[in-house]
């Protein structure tokens, strides 16, 4: 009798986990590195938040200059009832600080999704056809590149609001503005990975099955041309930040009691600083600063992270010639080191069986 044959079941295939979004190039980063993009985030982070929720968070509104029937009065020092005390036109500025927040995120959102939505598909288009259009093109970005920012920002401004002060007509200029500076960077990036690219096998694979130049861009390049488009957006972000304060502090912004804008509340503040006045001006110049910096620090990190050139990696400390150790990336021993080079572990008592046979020979040698 034979015995019967056990036929072993097969093993499930598991799914591959889906890791959190992010956080692999969060791991990615140690040290100080890390340490900059975590105060980076919670900077964004608490600049969105507020400007989500400004008008929970204000206790007035953005013009609000009277309370009950009782005016704030010009110029109050920062108090429990004005944390930021009070501006020449009587307003809260700490209310005013709140909603320059969502006027800020606002411009930045409308301004990044504009340049991203022009600039790509340009970048793409003269980059894969070439000739005449890459040309044409290339000039015209490279014109408005050469074009110092802030004047061409406040030139499109002056043409897209035409005069209105509206509160949607002056974030959309300035978005529109901002945008205009944005897209020729954006297209130089994409336009230059698209050269790099469209001649690589996987294009002409696909360009031999008879796709489409559209789906060609949009389905094969796109993906493999677009690995430094986060860090552009980051540092732009901050960009758009201060070239929205500098409209404002020109004058060129948005009418204040239509839409509270850091940039504006400076241009005002400068007549009451050299009176020793500084709250007027310290808030709105901080929340500058802090959503600045915050988008700079994320960015940087992201740069040295997907950056092969910037990427910083841990690595074993070196070993000197004739050490018996190993010391590994943590600085602890891993593993003992043989007299001919390798790095075999040892069998159990192979040390003191080496040992009495050089007693051995000793005594040989003695005798």
């Amino acid at each position: 009798m034979t015995a019967p044959e056990l036929v072993a079941e097969p093993a499930p295939v598991l799914a591959p986990r889906r890791g959190v979004p992010g956080f692999r190039l969060f791991s990615m980063t140690a040290g100080m590195q890390r340490v900059t993009l975590i105060v980076g985030l919670v900077l964004i982070a608490g600049f969105v938040f507020v400007a989500v929720f400004a008008p929970l968070l204000a206790p007035y509104g953005l013009a609000q200059t009277t309370e009950d029937g009782v005016s704030f009065g010009q110029y109050q020092p920062p108090s429990a009832q004005h944390w930021f005390g009070t501006t020449v036109a009587q307003e809260d500025v700490f209310s005013r600080v709140l909603y320059g927040a969502r006027t800020a995120l606002w411009v930045i959102v409308v301004s990044l999704v504009l340049s991203l939505f022009v600039g790509v598909p340009l970048g793409l288009v003269s980059g894969y056809v070439g000739r005449w259009v890459d040309r044409v093109l290339v000039t015209v970005m490279d014109a408005l590149y050469a074009f110092p920012t802030l004047l061409l920002a406040i030139v499109v401004s002056i043409v897209v609001s035409g005069g209105e002060s509206s509160g949607f007509g002056g974030v959309l200029s300035a978005a529109v503005a901002i945008t205009t500076i944005f897209v020729p960077q954006y297209f130089r990036v994409v336009r230059n990975a698209t050269v790099a690219v469209k001649q690589e096998p996987y294009v002409d694979a696909a360009r031999v099955t008879g796709a489409s130049t559209a789906r060609i861009l949009f389905r094969h390049i796109l993906a493999n041309v677009t690995q430094s488009l986060p860090v552009i957006v980051t540092l732009n972000g901050a960009e758009a930040i201060l070239t929205l304060a500098g409209l404002g502090f020109l004058g060129f912004g948005i009418e204040s009691t239509q839409a509270a804008e850091w940039g504006f509340d400076l241009n005002k503040s400068l007549a009451a600083v050299s009176n020793g006045i500084w709250w007027t001006a310290v808030f709105p110049g901080t929340a500058i600063v802090l959503v600045v910096l915050g988008m700079t620090l994320v960015g940087e990190s992201l740069n040295e992270v997907l950056n092969p050139l910037l990427r910083t990696r841990r690595t074993a400390a070196p070993v000197a010639v004739g050490s018996d150790v190993v010391i590994g990336a943590t600085g602890e021993t891993e593993m003992p080191v043989l007299g001919d080079g390798s790095d075999v572990e040892p069998e159990p008592g192979a040390e003191s069986a080496a040992l009495n046979e050089d007693s051995r020979r000793l005594e040989g040698d003695h005798a």
